[in-house]
C-alpha cells in the first residue's frame, strides 16, 4: 500500500490544494485521504473550536468525511476523487495516540495521501513531498525537523519564471535561520497558485509510487 505525505512549513501555503490536485489527476490511485490537525491549549480536538476541557474524550477524534460539497478541507479530497477522506484531531503533541486508529485505516487502503508533517515520526511514506513559499516567513519546527526527508519540494514562485527556485538555491527568502542545504539536491516543481500541482510533479508522484508498487 503506498503511502505519500504532503507537509509544507506552516499554514496557508496550499498542502491541501496539493493533495486534493494529486487526487484529481490520478484517480486510477483511488486515494484514501487524511487530515491531520494537532490543536494547542483551550482548543477540543472533537470539533476544532475554543473550550476549557482536559478531559480524555476531548483529546482525540478521528472522522470520516462525507460531504462532497467541498466546503472544508476533507470534503476537497472527495470532491477531487478521493474514495474516502478521514480527519484526524489531536492535542498538540499527543498524535501518538491516534496512530493505531491511523494505522487501521491505513491497512484497509488501496493508497493513502495524508496531510501532515507531524505523521513523519511514525511511519516511513514510499513519498514525501514539501510545499514552501519563500514569502511566508513562519516555519514550524516539525518542518524543519522533516526537511532532510523530502523527495522534492513544490515551491511558490514569484511573477518571473525560476525567481523561487533561485531564492532557496541563493538562500534569498523570508525565514530565519533555517537552513534549506537538506532539500538543495531534490527537485523542485515551481507552482504557481492557483494551479498547486505541475504534470511534471505528478508524472513524478506517479514514477516513485509504481516503483513503490512492484
Amino acid at each position: 500500500m503506498p503511502t505519500v505525505v504532503i507537509g509544507g512549513h506552516t499554514r496557508s501555503v496550499g498542502k491541501t490544494s496539493v493533495v486534493a490536485g494529486i487526487i484529481a489527476a490520478l484517480p486510477d490511485f483511488h486515494w484514501t485521504a487524511l487530515k491531520i490537525t494537532q490543536y494547542g491549549h483551550g482548543i477540543c480536538s472533537a470539533n476544532g473550536e475554543a473550550c476549557d476541557c482536559v478531559t480524555a474524550d476531548h483529546s482525540l477524534a478521528v472522522s470520516e468525511e462525507k460531504d462532497r460539497s467541498g466546503d472544508f478541507d476533507t470534503s476537497r479530497f472527495l470532491l477531487a476523487g478521493a474514495d474516502h477522506s478521514w480527519w484526524v484531531r489531536t492535542q498538540q503533541g499527543e498524535l501518538a495516540e491516534a496512530m493505531p486508529r491511523i494505522r487501521k485505516i491505513l491497512a484497509s487502503t488501496q493508497n493513502a495521501i495524508i496531510e501532515s508533517n507531524s505523521i513523519l515520526r511514525f511511519l516511513k511514506p514510499d513519498l514525501y513531498l514539501t510545499v514552501l513559499d519563500p514569502e511566508t516567513a513562519d516555519f514550524k519546527a516539525s518542518a524543519q525537523t522533516f526537511l532532510d526527508r523530502a523527495d522534492a519540494v513544490l515551491l511558490h514562485s514569484a511573477k518571473n519564471s525560476g525567481v523561487a527556485k533561485f531564492a532557496v538555491n541563493s538562500g534569498d527568502t523570508a525565514w530565519e535561520q533555517v537552513s534549506l542545504k537538506p532539500v538543495l539536491n531534490r527537485p523542485i516543481f515551481n507552482i504557481h497558485p492557483p494551479h498547486y500541482v505541475t504534470p511534471e510533479a505528478i508524472e513524478f508522484v506517479r514514477a516513485k509510487l509504481s516503483f513503490a508498487s512492484e
